[in-house]
């Protein structure tokens, strides 16, 4: 598939479906996501599983599959002592996906471009010029594994939001960028959407939409994307709880046939782009399959 199809995808036919959780489904299916390393110790130590919830995910109609690069960044990986690994690494994760993709038309395989440092601790975002050059050297990495798109996900300032989506756009290919916010509409940082959606409008994305926030509270805020862009939006919302080992905890909060229920209501209000994040799996996927196909 080329980038203009893609393109053409985002802002014309049925809405788009991407996947759902990698890192908590590899933790509910027994494989090790301990912290620093999350959903990175599947490459090393399983992974034929990582593969395996891929393939259900294009069994169950994603069309976009997301590589397992949310901590595959030089950052993350030198806490475990493995910086050097980060271009390894990123590519046997691309290379995953791909093979899960292959032979299925219209499956795209996104590269995550995820914050450097803890997704829910704003306070933690780095310095302008880390930000800079470590976005680039991530995005360069994916795009050296051949990613068909980026998304700049779990984005909760707006400067990194920025610095991220300013490395995804130097590379040239499409690129989604996620915001994840609380209960009212502003990013973990305390920054107004209105005001990153402002900001990265300007930029040129391929699409806004909120994500690894409450399911039951991405209305408010997604409605604020809306009113700011005419940028193709979107939504994947997240299920459970944040650990401090782990990373994540896994409830069945909201099963999948509710999660589909909220997702037709964003649908309703007019998002081009729907999946799920942490603590879903391709249950909640099949589900929004059905639904896109109703």
């Amino acid at each position: 598939m080329t980038s203009p199809t893609l393109h053409d995808r985002l802002h014309s036919g049925p809405p788009l479906l991407l996947d759902g959780a990698v890192g908590t489904e590899l933790n509910r299916r027994g494989v090790d996501t301990r912290l620093p390393l999350w959903s990175t110790w599947a490459l090393i130590e399983a992974p034929e599983v990582l593969a395996a919830i891929h393939s259900d995910y294009v069994a169950a109609g994603a069309e976009v599959l997301t590589a397992n690069t949310f901590r595959t960044h030089r950052r993350s990986l030198r806490k475990a002592e493995m910086g050097e690994q980060s271009a390894a690494l990123t590519k046997q994760a691309v290379e995953i996906a791909r093979e899960a993709a292959g032979g299925h038309a219209g499956v795209w395989v996104a590269g995550s471009v995820a914050p450097l440092e803890d997704c829910y601790e704003p306070g933690l975002v780095p310095a302008a010029s880390s930000l800079r050059d470590e976005h680039r050297e991530i995005v360069t990495h994916l795009q050296q594994a051949g990613v068909d798109l980026f998304l700049v996900e779990t984005m909760n300032s707006i400067r990194e939001a920025v610095a991220a989506t300013e490395a995804a756009l130097e590379a040239g290919l499409p690129t989604i960028v996620g915001l994840v916010c609380g209960r009212e509409p502003f990013l973990l940082s305390g920054e107004p959407v209105r005001e990153a959606v402002g900001v990265l409008d300007s930029m040129g994305p391929d699409g806004i939409v909120i994500n690894c926030t409450p399911t039951p509270d991405i209305r408010v805020s997604l409605r604020e994307v809306m009113d700011h862009t005419e940028l193709p939006t979107g939504a994947y919302g997240n299920v459970g709880y944040v650990d401090e080992e782990q990373g994540w905890v896994n409830t069945d909060s909201v099963e999948p046939s509710a999660y589909a229920r909220h997702a037709e209501g964003w649908l309703q209000m007019g998002a081009r782009l729907i999946g799920s994040c942490c603590g879903t799996g391709p249950a909640h996927t099949a589900e929004l399959r059905r639904l896109l196909d109703t």
